[in-house]
């Protein structure tokens, strides 16, 4: 297969791609760089239009690259097809109309129109670079790394393409690559400040927060107005637990931001950092920023009706769905017993969770009417609906979970010490205690070491599997795995070259059968991890934990212990990339709690 046949399909996976959905997370920006209407961009189109032989055609051109560059994309797409009426295999009536519908935000039409573009036009690397930066803003990195790749063959000098073809490596977790493509592009263009911020980035992301900062504060020497640049200092600070700073940074960011997407992520770290200081009630007021149109991630509700905001709600019936990840799901549901009591014994609720989560939550809350919510993503955005529910004429209001924060949890004392809001199984709760007594005495200790969604961002929140050796030696401990997805590596490591057997329970899936699995979690004395799901439904359970958190990590509300969860022991890093500290301090706590 030619190159170009490759890219064409490539081009056709990701217009049919579904991306999937999670939660919105706070992170560095470094987005992909150029626009696909930029003036650069529209000039050669105008370069390209006026080279087209037929006559008419290029005055038809002509015009649609001029309603595009008057941002009239609805003009640009009508002339776009009507020149596709006459001539289907005109590439750069395709071009155009990808580009005027990528400007509506009609990215499944703009996906195929580019596709098509790609097929039929001679110079593709224009088209290459559009797509990678519509793959890359749709989280689909390995298509967007293809394309940029692509795009760089006809422009091995551009700073655009070396940078962009280094974001998608950062999120693919390929930073050695990442970091020799900005090596070689800042060796033939030191000036560019976008580059060094770049390379902040990928450093910020494999822990190395320290250095992260240097690079940022020359991308600002050479550019003092890159909002990014400060934005991603805020970020490399919080690592190293400077807060106070870093709230600073972002604020200086938000003074002028490059995009409304670039401005809304700026928001949504501010109110993680403010959280992050303790300023509880600011920091809530400030969350609702999670929900701004201008996110690509941000949840688009499709609940009729009226949205609670403050009212009484004594006798009330409320409709609520749960929001961000599922983690997040389980967390804020600490506050459906507060919900419960507002609404008194002549109320009603009805709640949509994640469909895994269901059987676990008709048990805890057996008053409420419990349905599965839809989460799916469409043109690069979150939509998520209570498609099961029937009669909605029988509900006063809805409302976000995460509405109810700011009224019931203003602050970190304000969390009730309440030891578990979730009720597992008991027989199963019962069975896994059986199984367990099987392996012997000793505390049976659940352990969860990484996330399924172990994206560049993410990656760094976690330890290495092979510090883990002083936890895993811990006399008299039975470890039992509790971590969701592909962890046969791990376990292959932890037997063959620590000696240390994990036990893999049997006739569980632990990334879907939810129910069970907090159970499970139920029927261990410990667990041990960094926080995701399945931890989560550990704390709900009331399980003693040890978790393993950052310096700066928001969900604490600036405390040195764990609100949501009682359960919870923190233990803190001081800087993420350096987990050796921290995983002794986790070695000697387990040595004290196996210790007859």
């Amino acid at each position: 297969m030619s190159r170009k046949s490759a890219l064409e399909t490539s081009a056709s996976v990701l217009a049919q791609a579904d991306v999937g959905a999670s939660g919105i997370h706070p992170g560095v920006i470094a987005n992909a760089m150029g626009d696909s209407a930029s003036s650069e961009a529209l000039d050669r189109l105008k370069r390209a239009a006026q080279d087209t032989k037929n006559a008419e055609n290029a005055k038809a051109l002509a015009r649609a690259v001029q309603a595009v560059q008057l941002q009239d994309y609805a003009k640009a797409d009508k002339l776009a097809l009507k020149l596709l009426e006459k001539d289907e295999r005109l590439g750069l009536a395709w071009h155009i109309l990808a580009i005027a519908r990528e400007k509506t935000g009609d990215f499944a039409s703009s996906l195929r129109a580019y596709e098509a573009a790609l097929s039929l036009l001679a110079d593709h690397g224009p088209v290459a670079g559009d797509l990678g930066r519509l793959a890359f803003r749709m989280n689909m990195p390995e298509l967007a790394a293809k394309f940029f790749a692509h795009y760089r063959l006809a422009r091995p000098d551009d700073v655009e393409g070396a940078n962009n073809l280094a974001c998608a490596l950062r999120e693919l977790n390929r930073e050695s690559e990442a970091i020799e493509v900005l090596k070689a592009a800042l060796g033939a263009n030191p000036e560019a400040a976008v580059l060094w911020n770049t390379l902040g980035t990928v450093l910020c992301n494999i822990g190395d927060g320290a250095g992260s900062i240097v690079f940022f504060d020359e991308a600002l020497r050479l550019a003092p107005d890159l909002a990014k640049a400060y934005h991603n200092r805020a970020f490399a600070k919080l690592d190293l637990g400077d807060i106070e700073s870093a709230l600073a940074d972002c604020e200086a960011a938000m003074r002028n931001p490059g995009s409304p997407e670039d401005l809304a992520m700026m928001q949504f770290a501010r109110a993680t950092i403010l959280l992050a200081l303790g300023r509880v009630a600011e920091g809530w007021e400030a969350y609702e920023s999670r929900f701004s149109p201008a996110l690509s991630d941000a949840p688009r509700f499709q609940i009729p009706g009226v949205r609670w905001s403050g009212q009484d709600l004594k006798g009330k019936s409320l409709m609520i769905t749960t929001e961000q990840g599922l983690g997040d799901e389980v967390m804020f549901a600490n506050m459906l017993p507060d919900i419960l009591e507002a609404l008194g014994p002549d109320g009603f609720l009805s709640l949509a969770v994640e469909r895994r989560l269901t059987p676990l939550f008709e048990r805890s809350f057996p008053s409420v009417e419990v349905t599965a919510h839809r989460t799916v993503a469409y043109e690069g955005r979150v939509f998520r609906a209570a498609p099961y529910i029937e009669n909605w004429d029988r509900f006063d209001y809805w409302a976000a979970i995460g509405d109810f924060l700011p009224s019931l949890r203003a602050s970190a004392a304000a969390f009730p010490k309440r030891q578990a809001f979730l009720q597992p199984d008991p027989a199963r709760v019962a069975h896994w205690k059986t199984q367990l007594e099987k392996l012997g005495p000793g505390p049976k200790v659940g352990l969860l070491w990484k996330s399924l969604k172990l994206n560049a961002e993410r990656a760094r929140q976690f330890s290495p599997f092979h510090l883990w050796e002083p936890v895993l030696h811990t006399p008299g401990a039975v470890f039992v795995n509790l971590q969701y997805g592909d962890c046969d590596e791990e376990i292959a490591f932890a037997k063959e070259e620590l000696g240390v057997e994990i036990w893999q329970p049997d006739g569980i899936d632990l990334k879907a059968d939810l129910d069970d699995v907090a159970a499970l979690c139920a029927a261990v004395d410990l667990v041990i991890g960094f926080s995701n799901a399945t931890i989560n439904l550990a704390g709900a359970v009331g399980t003693p934990i040890f978790m393993l958190t950052g310096a700066s990590s928001w969900t604490r509300l600036g405390t040195d212990y764990y609100p949501w969860y009682p359960s919870v022991r923190c233990f803190v890093t001081e800087q993420y990339g350096v987990w050796e500290p921290t995983m002794g301090r986790v070695a000697d706590a387990l040595r004290d709690f196996a210790t007859p």
